[in-house]
């Protein structure tokens, strides 16, 4: 188990703590929801605190029995875990996100969520699985008053107690920038994806310029994604000469190197494993063996701007592209 006391942690605007890494427990469609239980299980004994979860991974019913059974035993205390969940885009109406979370509470077997987030800005929907060419027809661009309305439910989930945090995922500049002077309660914490060949500068600097902390998906650059997610000219992170380079110079695998870089950096990466070697030797990580401040340096010259989930099956039927969901075309829906 890895000591606690030598894990960062980051405070957040509320000024509540958040470790400085965690796991994810989206299966990516390749590993079942026991395989998934059965490592958040391994991760809680190895030292985890911070699990990343949502409705839609179709894995929170055995997660829950996983923590109750953690708490029951005594391995852990509730209020040392940090857990998150989402509401899924197609429960933004009125009333919906409360019925989503009271659902994800009861799956998880707990009474409140330590943070909850909006997973996608848009209420566009598609089922679980589905193929990358998929659309419904029923999907539209970002509407600042619908993001709003939805925001609104959270905020009050937070007054409620049954949220300690509210967050979002996914944004761009500009739609922050049409929502958070609207929002009564900031978000304290945005999830992107963020890893050496995507490092969203610009954005992560916005985020921590009003104090939200950033969380960051694909943090090694999600090789077990799922099929319909892959294009001929992504980017593969591990395979940056800088990240080569420093696995090189402290003999360790490449993935660690982009952990290593994203903690230092100053986000939160969620990596995801079933591998007890894996996921521990992620937590391990961050406490020994810190990459310099040249090798940082050369990390982030090596930026590619290759954005791996582009969400493609989420487009509206006049889109041009996938860019058209990043405000890329210059424009946003008022």
């Amino acid at each position: 188990m890895v000591d606690q006391n030598k894990i960062p942690k980051h405070t957040l605007s509320n000024g509540l703590e958040i470790p400085c890494i965690g796991m994810g427990t989206f299966g990516s469609d390749r590993f079942s929801p026991a395989e998934v239980s059965n490592a958040v299980s391994g991760a809680i004994k190895s030292g985890y605190r911070l699990f990343d979860c949502a409705s839609v991974y179709g894995n929170e019913e055995l997660i829950g029995k996983v923590f109750n059974q953690a708490f029951t035993e005594g391995i852990v205390k509730r209020e040392e875990l940090f857990i998150t969940s989402k509401v899924w885009n197609d429960q933004h109406g009125k009333g919906e996100p409360l019925l989503a979370l009271a659902k994800t509470l009861r799956d998880l077997q707990l009474d409140y969520i330590d943070a909850y987030f909006m997973h996608w800005p848009f209420p566009n929907y598609h089922a679980p699985g589905c193929d990358g060419d998929s659309r419904n027809p029923d999907s539209r661009p970002f509407i600042v008053e619908e993001f709003m309305a939805c925001w609104s439910q959270l905020e009050k989930l937070y007054d409620m107690g049954l949220a300690k945090n509210i967050g979002m995922s996914s944004m761009t500049i500009p739609k922050l920038e049409a929502v958070l002077p609207l929002c009564r309660i900031k978000p304290t914490l945005i999830e992107m994806e963020l890893h050496p060949a995507f490092q969203q500068k610009e954005l992560f600097d916005y985020c921590v310029s009003h104090n939200i902390q950033p969380i960051g998906f694909c943090p090694i650059g999600s090789p077990t994604r799922p099929d319909r997610d892959k294009t001929p000219d992504d980017v593969s992170a591990m395979e940056l000469p800088s990240v080569q380079a420093a696995a090189k110079a402290h003999n360790i695998h490449p993935a660690v190197v982009c952990l290593k870089w994203a903690v230092q950096r100053g986000q939160i990466p969620i990596p995801f494993s079933v591998y007890e070697p894996e996921y521990v030797s992620n937590l391990k990580c961050t406490t020994e063996d810190p990459l310099s401040e040249s090798e940082m340096d050369a990390i982030s010259k090596d930026d590619k701007n290759c954005r791996l989930i582009k969400g493609q099956v989420f487009l509206w039927p006049a889109a041009k592209d996938w860019h058209d969901l990043w405000d890329e075309d210059g424009t946003i829906t008022k």
